[in-house]
């Protein structure tokens, strides 16, 4: 076993569904009456990183990025499909597991003691962490609710870097914020890449991934497109986006449209599997609760 992660025909299907009427017709028929809208937002995704492999993931917006961030981070799992992680994996978005009522303070502690360390570890790296967001004092006490999004970011990606994850997923956390912080995380990345960490690395900057990445995944509409060695990979996709920004604007949204339709449809041939309890274990409740009925209209004389 030489990969650190590996991804077999991994898929994901979102259900679409917000209707408040259908919802409420599934709480009250247990699931048995309700209507998915099923979407596939990933379909088949299969790949292998090694040890020290830095992934540079690409894509159009809504191409599945950061579901597949997601599933690396283990904040959600597949509908189908396995990922093997050999370690462990820490995700950094804006807003991955942060706590808008808490304090950034009560956050590092919250995310820390998540990651398994020990409250004496804690005391041991918290002031490294504030130190490193550079938030200081005033803010750190603050509840994050509060925070821009790139102070959030920078809380996020200090913390993560601090429990020291086997596996870094970095979903366009580096978007947000100043140019300074942003290239003292780099710099911090590299220092991971040297200790041999794999590093997923989420972002629209086709320089940062061929500057900071020896592999990349464009993700299109779900699907993977291409998977290997950064620079032929990031030329082809540097190239479609070139030709996507040189159509109107009008042809753009029928594109995105078409494509979007495309995942709907394929959703459509998969059934979300829900659990349904059975109607017959409600036969006790139901009798009961129409023997109470009766008994108040009885008592009230309308039988």
């Amino acid at each position: 076993m030489t990969y650190k992660v590996k991804v077999e025909n991994v898929s994901k299907v979102y259900d679409l569904n917000r209707s408040k009427v259908a919802k409420l017709l599934s709480l009250f028929t247990m699931g048995h009456f309700y209507k998915e809208k099923p979407y596939y937002a990933l379909r088949d995704v299969d790949f292998e990183v090694e040890d020290g492999d830095s992934v540079g993931i690409i894509g159009l917006n809504g191409s599945g990025k950061s579901t597949l961030s997601d599933l690396l981070g283990q904040v959600t799992v597949p509908t189908a499909g396995k990922i093997h992680i050999n370690g462990r994996s820490s995700l950094i978005a804006i807003n991955a597991g942060l706590n808008n009522d808490l304090t950034g303070e009560e956050n590092i502690r919250m995310k820390c003691l998540m990651h398994g360390m020990s409250e004496a570890t804690i005391d041991e790296r918290y002031q490294d962490i504030v130190d490193f967001s550079e938030l200081g004092e005033e803010f750190i006490k603050q509840p994050i609710k509060s925070y821009s999004s790139g102070m959030r970011s920078r809380l996020g990606f200090s913390i993560a870097i601090h429990t020291d994850p086997d596996v870094l997923i970095v979903d366009e956390a580096l978007s947000v914020g100043d140019e300074t912080f942003s290239n003292k995380c780099i710099e911090r990345m590299k220092d991971f890449q040297n200790q041999g960490k794999t590093i997923f690395f989420v972002s629209h900057s086709a320089s940062q991934i061929r500057k900071m990445c020896n592999k990349a995944l464009w993700i299109h509409y779900g699907e993977v497109e291409d998977y290997g060695d950064t620079d032929p990979i990031v030329t082809k996709y540097v190239k479609f986006i070139r030709e996507f920004k040189e159509m109107s604007k009008e042809e753009q949204l029928s594109y995105k449209s078409k494509m979007t339709r495309k995942q709907q449809e394929e959703g459509t041939q998969v059934e979300v599997q829900t659990y349904k309890r059975p109607l017959y274990r409600y036969l006790p409740a139901i009798s009961i609760f129409a023997l109470f009925v009766y008994s108040v209209l009885h008592q009230l004389n309308i039988f």
